[in-house]
Formats: C-alpha cells, sequence, structure tokens
C-alpha cells in the first residue's frame, strides 16, 4: 500500500505500517493553528483487500462529537462519492474498506477542489455572456476581483442582476472555514439556478433584488488542506469586527463592498460536525435586534421548510441570549450593521438523520 496527500486539499501524515494493508495516520494541524479535523488521502495497492485505517488523533481533534456515527467518504474517480464502514472507540477513527480498484480516495466530505470553482466562475461569467442581452436572465452576471487572500489568490465575486430603485440587495458567502465543502457544493447548485433562463423562481428573485455572491471566502485553507482557517492561522468567521490586511484580508475586502452596496439579507454558508441536521443559526442575540428582523426570520424559516423537507427548525444551536451576540460572527456583524436579516446555514459531515 502506498499513501498520499501531496495534491490539493490533501491531508494526512502516515505514522507506521502494521502490514501491507493495516496503516496508522495523523490529521495534520491547521496553517499556523491547532485546529485539525478535516482529512483527505489517497491509497494505492489496494485492489480487492480488507484495508484497516486508523487515524490516531481522532480524539484531539476540534471535534471529537463529529466522530460519533460518522462514516467516511470513499471515491475511485474524485467524481463520485460513497461512505465507508467507520468507527470510532478510544479517540481513534478506524475505516475499513476493501476497494474495487487499485487506487481509491478517502476524505472527511466530498472535496471541492479550486479548479472547480474557477470552473464555475467561468461558467457564470459565459452564462452571462450567452444570456446577458436576453429579458429570462434579468440582469445578467459581473464577475469582480474583491482584493486578494494572505497567498494573494483573488477573492472573486458574482453579481447577478442590476441595482434599481427599491431592489434588495442579498449577499450569499461560503466557505469561510476551508474543510467546510459542503457550502462550495451548495454554492453550485444555487448559482446554477440562478444562472438557468428557465428558471422562474430565479427571475421572480432578479426581478426584485441584486445578489452579491462569494463562493469560496478561504481560497488558501482549501488549497492548504485546512479545517478552520486561512494561511495565517485566522479562523475568518471570528475576524469580521475589526479584520486586519496581515490576518484576514479575506474578510477585510468582502466587508468593505457590503459597505458599499448595503445588505438587506445575508447568507453564510457552512457545515456542522456534530448535528447530522440541516438547520439555521440566526443572529437574535445581537443588540440592536428589531421585531422586523425576528418577523422575517420566522416566515423565511416557514418558507424553507416548505421548499425543502431537508431544512428543519427542531435541531440546531442553541439560541443566543439578548445582547450576548458574538459580533465578530459574520451573521452577527451584518445584522448590527445593517439591520439586515443575516443567517447561518448548517450543513452536516454525517447523514441527514431526517
Amino acid at each position: 500500500m502506498y499513501i498520499s496527500d501531496r495534491f490539493e486539499s490533501g491531508n494526512i501524515e502516515l505514522v507506521e505500517a502494521v502490514s501491507d494493508h493495516h496503516v496508522r495516520l495523523r490529521i495534520r494541524k491547521d496553517s499556523n493553528s491547532d485546529f485539525f479535523q478535516w482529512f483527505y488521502f489517497r491509497a494505492t495497492g489496494v485492489c480487492d483487500t480488507l484495508c484497516h485505517f486508523e487515524i490516531l488523533n481522532a480524539g484531539e481533534s476540534s471535534y471529537t462529537k463529529g466522530w460519533e456515527g460518522y462514516r467516511a467518504c470513499a471515491s475511485y474517480d474524485r467524481e463520485t462519492w460513497f461512505r465507508v464502514p467507520t468507527s470510532y472507540t478510544n479517540g481513534i477513527l478506524s475505516i475499513d474498506h476493501t476497494p474495487e480498484v487499485d487506487t481509491v480516495w478517502y476524505a472527511y466530505f466530498a472535496p471541492y477542489s479550486y479548479d472547480r470553482h474557477l470552473d464555475l466562475i467561468s461558467r457564470s461569467i459565459s452564462t452571462g455572456l450567452r444570456y446577458g442581452n436576453s429579458a429570462r436572465l434579468v440582469g445578467g452576471v459581473k464577475h469582480e476581483v474583491l482584493g486578494t487572500t494572505v497567498d494573494l489568490a483573488p477573492m472573486d465575486l458574482l453579481v447577478f442582476g442590476e441595482p434599481g430603485e427599491r431592489k434588495r440587495t442579498v449577499w450569499f458567502i461560503g466557505r469561510q472555514h476551508p474543510g467546510e465543502t459542503q457550502a462550495s457544493w451548495w454554492m453550485e447548485g444555487m448559482i446554477g439556478r440562478l444562472l438557468d433562463p428557465g428558471d422562474a423562481v430565479s427571475r421572480s428573485i432578479l426581478e426584485d433584488a441584486v445578489v452579491y455572491v462569494v463562493p469560496l471566502m478561504n481560497p488558501d485553507g482549501a488549497r492548504r488542506g485546512n479545517l478552520r482557517t486561512n494561511a495565517a492561522g485566522a479562523n475568518l468567521n471570528r475576524e469580521w469586527l475589526s479584520p486586519s490586511p496581515e490576518r484576514s484580508p479575506e474578510v477585510m475586502c468582502v466587508r468593505a463592498k457590503m459597505m458599499q452596496t448595503g445588505v438587506d439579507v445575508c447568507m453564510d454558508v457552512h457545515g456542522d460536525e456534530a448535528l447530522p441536521y440541516v438547520f439555521i443559526a440566526g443572529a437574535e442575540g445581537i443588540p440592536s435586534l428589531s421585531e422586523r428582523q425576528v418577523h422575517d426570520r420566522g416566515i423565511f424559516d416557514e418558507a424553507l421548510m416548505k421548499a425543502n423537507s431537508d431544512f428543519q427548525t427542531k435541531y440546531g444551536y442553541p439560541q443566543t441570549p439578548p445582547g450576548k451576540a458574538n459580533l465578530t460572527i459574520c451573521t452577527s456583524w451584518v445584522a448590527e450593521t445593517f439591520g439586515a436579516l443575516s443567517m447561518t446555514l448548517e450543513m452536516p459531515f454525517k447523514d441527514n438523520a431526517n
């Protein structure tokens, strides 16, 4: 067996080979940080053999509750992913799998590559060009670079629709935490609907709103195989109150654009390690919480439950007491700064229990 993580988003360290098909591994920590949970590696020379992988430091990871009831993801082609038998005992995560081919890829969740992100940007631009002069794609699509990351990667923004009198300003940002690849898959689906001139719902939205989308907030962390931080070791979702060019330029440039456009609605898209449900965390604890924000959140929840049965409100995070919100978090900062309906969408690393 040959183990490798020398590719984009790869993360594993080989500790020892107990036998030809039994290896002990460790997850590498995030850049300049103690966070770790994301893993992604390739095993070669494994066809038709029961392989046993032990991740020895799982019990020291950032969210050990995430391992309970969890099953690792595997793929033969890095396109189609499936779950494999996984157990967590005495702080060790064990993966047992008999591959059908010579090479298999294992990951904490289905990865989403930077190349795929670039394809999404290019596809959005080309679709906007194709339909830009058609009333079917209201307002077309624009692409901007808001700034650069710590590693000097571009921060991509897609703008759908044209500003106008009484039009709402809607923001979507995703993958502040790079290991939460659910956010990128969600962005791909959401953008696909906005780009579909035959989608009556998206046409209606773009008639009444301009939609600003940052599909990938943390390109550096995604490339480096981090769980939560950027190249400087910053958890971007704790940088919104006072970002700095040295530590969190990603948040600085997005925040600056929001100050230009204003925000009526904002959704920050994430993944949750422990809870096997789709849910939303709101901004109920901000000092300036208004009745309108509470009312709008209730209407949004009801509408989303009707539109998609994966969403539910029974399970989620405890509600923050009044005035106790952490304003370094995006959702709280946006709600407090703009009086917006601001929300964090959480999706599970585990299979949806519903």
